[in-house]
């Protein structure tokens, strides 16, 4: 039998994934907002679409609940990989994957794919690469005006684009106030992820993350990927982190080349089909 969507979620973070290889579907703007919507659809903080296949390479599409795509997403790439291995698709440990935000390689831990590392590629702090307005330059340490307030934040881009602020202390209230501003400060032409970074010790951090397109976000990959790198290049932890965020433990390593690695669970939650009612509406 074959099924509409698959529902994962990674530490909180849930997405759902739909097969263009199993069901023919026009994923418009509308139709994702309906189908993540927590109320009149599914309910998921994207959707993952793929595996499409192009050059024997397996490609995939991040979309947030908003209808925009994503470049990357860390979480989101240990799902598809976990629903790539559930269904066969790849038969090896080690596989890559095409995103928006370029190639990554994914490694998968155990034998059920629930414990998953992947190569996010590196960083740049590098402000036309993010990206942010104003000269080319780097972007760290640096004031920002949000919201009438001024705040020290660092940015970079993993693919896709972050801003990091340090605070003595972080909440879940405080990333809802502060996010909608930074998200789409006039100074971030592409829009950007927020995170709120507070330094536990040399090699632990926590966060609270609002993330673009998508809100509020208990976890996130990339994210902690970022703010790790952040965390690093403001000499404030070790090259092995562990990120605590309100959904779980994300675990990120910063190679000596730059490189950065995440490892994090993943599990699977349902699958099922949609309603002729659904299908109507996906389909207006």
């Amino acid at each position: 039998m074959i099924d509409d969507f698959y529902k994962y979620h990674a530490l909180g973070n849930d997405y759902i994934v739909i097969d263009p290889n199993k069901i023919e579907i026009d994923l418009n703007e509308e139709a994702i907002k309906l189908i993540c919507h927590r109320n009149f659809g599914i309910g998921s903080d994207g959707i993952l679409f793929g595996p499409i296949f192009e050059d024997d390479k397996i490609k995939l599409k991040i979309l947030n609940p908003d209808g925009s795509e994503a470049e990357k997403s860390g979480n989101g790439i240990r799902i598809f990989s976990k629903y790539l291995v559930d269904q066969n698709y790849v038969e090896t440990k080690e596989f890559k994957l095409q995103t928006l935000g370029g190639e990554v390689l994914v490694e998968v831990l155990d034998d059920t794919a629930n414990l998953i590392k992947v190569d996010m590629g590196t960083v740049t702090f590098q402000s036309d690469l993010i990206p942010v307005k104003g000269e080319i330059r780097d972007v760290v340490n640096e004031n920002l005006e949000i919201n009438g307030e001024d705040f020290e934040v660092t940015c970079l881009s993993i693919g896709n684009p972050h801003c990091v602020i340090p605070m003595e202390e972080v909440t879940k209230e405080l990333a809802l106030d502060l996010g909608p501003y930074v998200e789409n400060h006039d100074v971030f032409p592409n829009r950007i992820n927020m995170q709120l970074l507070k330094v536990i010790d040399r090699n632990n951090i926590q966060v609270e993350i609002y993330e673009r397109g998508a809100g509020y976000t208990m976890a996130s990959g990339s994210s902690s990927c970022a703010a790790a790198n952040a965390a690093y290049k403001l000499g404030l932890v070790d090259k092995d982190i562990t990120v605590h965020m309100p959904g779980g433990e994300i675990e990120v390593e910063i190679k000596e080349d730059g490189g950065v690695y995440m490892t994090g669970e993943v599990s699977s939650v349902a699958k099922g089909d949609f309603t002729s009612d659904m299908w109507s509406k996906i389909r207006e």
